[in-house]
């Protein structure tokens, strides 16, 4: 690797790494003598997210041990070697959990229908489990940045709910905390990471089928905005951290019907008359990184032809 990829690489990790560690600190995400449970499904947002842990726990000032676990659904050619031979490679403590879910998903889900929800259901099952048998005090997941505004869009379009993925939530049964560090990271800027890593990935045959997901069309709709109007999604997910429940419309989170005037100012009252002010420039801010990211990807290529 030439002198300016590698600048441009070790950029593109010190960023990445930044928005990890900020994220695990503003959702107070990992603590003192936790054992955190990395869920390595061979793709390249899970390979990145066990690669920047590592190397926050080897700086961080806090001591807390990872290990990561594999999920092999029996799906048909999957490369079982693969991960134990990298995770080994690697000296990382680890763990292959074997249970036919592929089997069970095919023989419930009709043909061509999305098997993506019974996938998951019976996936996290097993990841809980395992989480307790392994003494998991966390369990973290590779989702990104993307994947939260995927989920809030296709609650949106799809399901009638303005709900996206929380970047810490506790499980349904209440015994697990569940944690997203990527939360901050672009998907394009793990793409990048993983290329130039070289991480080993395994393609998801069982759901790599299914052209018209709703996911699928949400993606895409993402990445033309993205190209278009650069710095967009950078501001819609700002706006999941910046909810006013008063200007909204959900009656059981807002008390709108015992609303009053007061004789004091109203904390974030009616400003229908007032102009709205944007930030102008947030495009010419947020495209350096986008232009930097294209760059790492462009010479990673052009060095392996």
């Amino acid at each position: 690797m030439q002198k300016k990829q590698q600048y441009n690489a070790n950029k593109l990790q010190k960023r990445l790494r930044r928005f990890v560690g900020s994220a695990i600190a503003d959702f107070n995400m990992i603590e003192a003598g936790d054992r955190v449970m990395v869920c390595l499904s061979g793709g390249k947002d899970s390979y990145a997210l066990l690669d920047i842990l590592r190397n926050l726990q080897a700086h961080a000032p806090l001591e807390f041990e990872l290990i990561a676990v594999n999920l092999d659904q029996k799906q048909p050619g999957f490369p079982e070697q693969v991960l134990p031979e990298y995770l080994t490679r690697i000296g990382m403590p680890f763990r292959i959990v074997e249970q036919d879910t592929y089997s069970v998903v095919k023989r419930v889900i009709a043909e061509g229908k999305t098997t993506c929800s019974l996938c998951s259901r019976l996936r996290r099952g097993v990841l809980y489990r395992v989480a307790g048998e392994l003494g998991a005090t966390k369990i973290a997941l590779g989702h990104h940045r993307d994947d939260i505004l995927e989920t809030l869009f296709l609650n949106m379009f799809y399901g009638g709910k303005l709900k996206a993925m929380p970047p810490k939530l506790v499980s349904d049964d209440g015994q697990h905390i569940v944690i997203r560090p990527l939360a901050y990271c672009k998907e394009k800027d793990l793409a990048a990471y993983a290329a130039v890593a070289d991480f080993p990935i395994i393609p998801c045959n069982l759901c790599g089928s299914q052209p018209n997901l709703q996911r699928q069309v949400i993606k895409e709709m993402m990445q033309q905005w993205d190209k278009k109007f650069p710095g967009r999604l950078e501001t819609m997910f700002r706006s999941l951290q910046n909810v006013q429940l008063s200007h909204l419309a959900d009656t059981s989170r807002y008390d709108f019907k015992n609303l009053k005037v007061q004789d004091r100012p109203f904390e974030n009252g009616d400003i229908a008359f007032d102009d709205e002010t944007f930030e102008p420039n947030i495009e010419e801010l947020l495209q350096t990184d986008a232009e930097e990211t294209a760059e790492i990807g462009n010479q990673y290529l052009a060095s392996e032809r």
